[in-house]
């Protein structure tokens, strides 16, 4: 599918970014409108004009907040806040370099969804999780009263915890889940704020978000569910491996390898096999193959913190299932996409691994979800999951109570 753009990554961007409309992160013509001022391919121009929307409706936003109108407020607030996301989204690309503008965009994205706290529908909480020295940040959103399941949501390679509301939580709220999305290392805050790169041992971050959930008296410990998006679809199963308090996992989609020879890095050889100097004419030529993989590319360097291509590759090999997945034991949903651009065929290794009750869901053209996490179908996408995650804590039910 391509929408205004025939760049794939500028077309996936907007159709990430309109399909968030439906639960408010953007609308339609905005979006737009923006694009059509796009120079194709052109990420200075990319950062431009959303970066332009972003302050326009942020303005439109803290008038309305300043009058007293909530409810205005709040919708133009969290559509600023998804727009500043937008707008940083190519400024990671120059290998070694830091482009202000992405720290400044992304600020001004947690600014604008702080604002809108107050006027949620549903009360919303910034929290701090105990992690390691430091702390993980998160938001605990309450569905109402009373002690409930609770799904925990992070996000993938590149996305954050304020827009995991639109696509995820107000989903998870509706159906009545209380929900804890939260983000660790290489991911929102944790890299842009604290300098924490990823960890292919994604245990060491979701215990420490589980323990914190069991000391909330409004979360029921016995029905935790953890989901994960994009690359989140190896962290989530990957921490379920080893953290077996969790009651259901969700990977939307299925991630079983990370590694360079998996994703056509270096063409199926061996990483072993090929010199440094291999290695970066490969990477090199990459960069200047499309627009897909020079982001992939600065956005791993960056979000890994990688001191050269050779680190870059020797890290994201680590991020493997093989010989962990047959250790998660809870019930796990793996979604698949028929025309995923990042990680094809991925979903379905992941799923022949497990040895769990599980479950494969595959999503079509024929459905209209066939894009990577199956952006711009969010409706069916979570009917799909909740109804799947309904169904499965219910069966743990009586057993529970006998």
């Amino acid at each position: 599918m391509k929408i205004l753009f025939t760049d794939q990554s500028f077309s996936f961007e907007l159709l990430r970014i309109l399909g968030e409309a439906v639960y408010g992160g953007s609308d339609i013509n905005e979006c737009l409108q923006t694009a059509a001022n796009i120079r194709e391919g052109d990420c200075e121009s990319w950062y431009q004009e959303w970066h332009r929307t972003a302050e326009h409706v942020q303005r439109i936003g803290e008038v309305c907040m300043a009058r007293g109108h909530g409810t205005s407020a709040r919708e133009a607030l969290l559509r600023a806040c998804n727009y500043h996301r937008c707008s940083e989204f190519f400024l990671h690309l120059d290998i070694g370099k830091e482009d202000p503008r992405a720290q400044s965009a992304y600020l001004q994205s947690i600014a604008c969804f702080r604002k809108a706290i107050p006027y949620l529908p549903f009360p919303c909480e910034e929290v701090s999780i105990p992690y390691e020295n430091g702390s993980l940040p998160g938001y605990f959103f309450r569905a109402g009263e009373g002690r409930r399941a609770t799904l925990l949501v992070h996000s993938g390679f590149d996305g954050t915890m304020e827009e995991i509301y639109f696509g995820q939580v107000q989903a998870a709220l509706e159906r009545g889940y209380h929900c804890l999305a939260f983000e660790g290392p290489g991911q929102g805050r944790v890299i842009r704020l604290q300098r924490l790169p990823f960890r292919p041992d994604w245990e060491k971050v979701v215990t420490p978000v589980v323990d914190y959930a069991l000391t909330r008296p409004e979360i029921d410990g016995d029905h935790l569910a953890l989901k994960g998006g994009s690359m989140g679809g190896y962290l989530a199963p990957r921490a379920a491996a080893f953290e077996h308090r969790l009651a259901a996992c969700i990977a939307v989609d299925g991630l079983f390898s990370f590694g360079p020879s998996d994703l056509g890095i270096t063409g199926g050889a061996p990483l072993a096999s090929l010199t440094e100097e291999r290695i970066d004419a490969i990477l090199r030529a990459k960069i200047q193959e499309n627009l897909q993989w020079r982001w992939s590319i600065g956005q791993g360097m960056w979000a890994m913190q990688a001191t050269s291509f050779l680190d870059l590759l020797n890290k994201i090999g680590q991020y493997t299932l093989e010989g962990i997945a047959d250790q998660i034991t809870c019930p796990t949903l793996v979604c698949d996409a028929e025309k995923d651009h990042f990680f094809d065929k991925q979903p379905k290794m992941l799923y022949d691994a497990l040895q769990c009750p599980k479950t494969y869901m595959p999503f079509t053209t024929e459905d209209a979800a066939e894009e990577h996490c199956h952006t711009g179908a969010s409706f069916l996408l979570n009917q799909r999951v909740f109804d799947w995650l309904d169904e499965t804590l219910a069966a743990r039910m009586p057993a529970d109570r006998s």
